[in-house]
């Protein structure tokens, strides 16, 4: 059987490696990514991977548009400017930086930006992307489908760094560096960053170093 890595898509195959999932050690973790052994699943045949998953439809009302607060129009933003940039429209990831960083700098600071607090937005939005991903399903769009699967994965990864450092604290960050990939937002713990980033496949120029850790 072959156990898949819902981060970064690696495959665990126990005819291949000889040892059984279920016997690797509790602390095992993904070659690539790290991510702890909790975060694969195993492998569906096709015969579950085709079959049609229920559609499910909002009505307006579901829907409750809502004004976007000062901090996500910055999030926005960034993520207009950096998908700009890989398009190689200059002009526009430049504007686009500019208004990240004015919303950024009138975000008022959040009282209870706390880790828990955190990880459970961070489990709610992991909850909704199987209704989002049948709809993506039934009208099938390249660039949505692409999206939503990084952003599902960079979720799961953020979910899981945030759950190992409830357990281990702050020994999990000492003596090592922080990164984080400019395309996809994938967070490596380690001295360099890797060569190649788990989640998009971009190349190590492409992550960026957090600095300003005590």
């Amino acid at each position: 059987m072959k156990h898949v890595c819902q981060v970064c898509g690696y495959v665990y195959d126990e005819e291949k490696e000889g040892v059984p999932f279920a016997e690797l050690p509790d602390d095992w973790s993904c070659p690539l990514c790290k991510a702890p052994k909790s975060e694969f699943k195993a492998q569906e045949s096709k015969a579950e991977q085709v079959e049609a998953s229920p559609v499910k439809t909002y009505s307006a009302e579901e829907i409750d548009l809502k004004e976007m607060s000062a901090g996500q129009m910055a999030a926005l933003c960034t993520n207009l400017s950096r998908a700009c940039e890989k398009q190689y429209k200059t002009k526009e990831s430049e504007q686009f930086a500019e208004l990240a960083e004015y919303f950024g700098r009138i975000t008022p600071e959040l009282p209870d930006a706390h880790v828990d607090n955190v990880l459970a937005m961070l489990k709610w939005d992991i909850g909704t992307y199987a209704d989002i991903r049948a709809s993506v399903d039934a009208d099938y769009d390249r660039g949505a489908a692409r999206s939503l699967v990084w952003g599902e994965k960079v979720s799961r990864m953020l979910a899981s760094l945030l759950e190992q450092y409830q357990t281990k604290g702050e020994e999990m960050l000492a003596g090592t560096q922080i990164w984080v990939c400019t395309a996809c937002g994938f967070v490596y713990i380690g001295d360099e960053a890797p060569d190649m980033c788990p989640v998009c496949k971009v190349p190590d120029w492409k992550f960026e170093k957090i600095e300003g850790r005590a």
